[in-house]
């Protein structure tokens, strides 16, 4: 056995040592960073995102200094537990992250990225409002089409009965006789 054999793991070892160590110390410091800023929750349902109502989250956090939620509010059926596998809705859901963490940084505003699992839209915002408990807004889109890319009129009225704080509920503009085309994000501007 040489000493190459024995030096080789050893700085090996250290160097996996040191990344970790690195990697845990920047995210203590965003954590720590981003402890004390308030919150406003940007949930959404569907593999589209309003623009309108994304650029209204990302201002507000902007002008107010604040952490941007991303909640994707995945629906797990009732004969499953609540914490079963959801992949295909989890893969719809990280693509719809990477857009909105690429648009938050040209904002320069934090986001902390989550996924929560309900019965249905109205189980999954209680869900939400149950982890942030600190969060001052939440900003919606409103549905063009059933609820596929927004919140559902009932979906709508119960949160602004039963969320705390403010509720901001951004209706999605469509030219006449046009539809919004699919995709992560539409521009209903």
């Amino acid at each position: 056995m040489s000493a190459w054999d024995v030096i080789v793991p050893l700085v090996a070892l250290a160097l996996g040592a040191l990344v970790t160590a690195v990697v845990l110390r920047r995210r203590g410091a965003v954590d720590d960073a981003s402890r004390d800023k308030p919150r406003i929750l940007f949930p959404f349902v569907g593999a589209e995102l309003s623009e309108r109502a994304l650029q209204a989250a990302l201002r507000l956090a902007r002008a107010e200094h604040a952490l941007v939620v991303p909640a994707y509010l995945a629906r797990v059926p009732l004969p499953l537990t609540l914490d079963a596998p959801v992949g295909r809705a989890c893969d719809e859901a990280f693509a719809v992250f990477e857009e909105i963490e690429r648009r938050a940084a040209s904002y320069d505003v934090p986001i902390d990225s989550r996924i929560v699992r309900g019965r249905n839209v109205r189980h999954a915002l209680r869900e939400l409002v149950a982890e942030v408990p600190a969060a001052r807004r939440i900003v919606v889109a409103a549905s063009t089409n059933g609820g596929h890319d927004g919140f559902s009129i009932d979906d709508v009225a119960w949160l602004l009965r039963n969320a705390p704080g403010e509720v901001l509920v951004i209706r999605p503009r469509t030219e006449r006789g046009s539809r919004p085309r699919p995709g992560v994000l539409h521009t209903a501007a």
